[in-house]
């Protein structure tokens, strides 16, 4: 991980994915409240609500349907870098109001690989280890596997 310098395997998660999707549609469906509901969990489970102010202090705000309760996902965007990088938070909310037990901070990037296809990658901050370990067992990868591969199918059906 010689490109991750910041990454301490202890804290942080990595999925990383090429995307069969070119990189500006790929970012489009994570930016965009009309197209994140569509992929962003696994199925069966679904966003039900969505909000987003793409901009630093703006909402990312999502609530989910898992199996029949209702998960409220509250955060704000930290950084915002068009087409490149995509960096939330769970730690507070709208007007930097801190959360009573964040979880979680991601940093997502986007860059082109090859016609038509985006090198996409998620490192998922954790504010302990036990956090990190907590994530890890709930099938981070797994889940974040299944969510990137229903967006790049979701991002090829737009291309149709």
């Amino acid at each position: 991980m010689n490109d991750l310098p910041d990454f301490d395997p202890e804290f942080d998660l990595l999925l990383e994915r090429t995307l069969n999707a070119p990189r500006d549609l790929v970012w489009l469906c994570w930016t965009s409240a009309e197209h994140l509901p569509h992929w962003f969990v696994p199925k069966p489970h679904r966003v039900i609500a969505c909000s987003l102010d793409l901009r630093p202090g703006g909402a990312c705000s999502t609530t989910f349907e898992v199996e029949g309760n209702i998960v409220p996902n509250d955060g704000v965007y930290l950084e915002v870098i068009p087409g490149e990088k995509l960096v939330f938070t769970d730690t507070y909310t709208v007007g930097w109001k801190p959360k009573a037990e964040p979880f979680m901070t991601a940093i997502l990037t986007f860059a082109d690989a090859g016609p038509g296809k985006t090198a996409y990658r998620a490192i998922v901050r954790h504010r302990s280890k036990e956090a990190a370990t907590q994530h890890r067992q709930m099938g981070f990868h797994d889940g974040w596997g299944t969510v990137a591969g229903q967006l790049e199918t979701y991002a090829q059906g737009l291309l149709q």
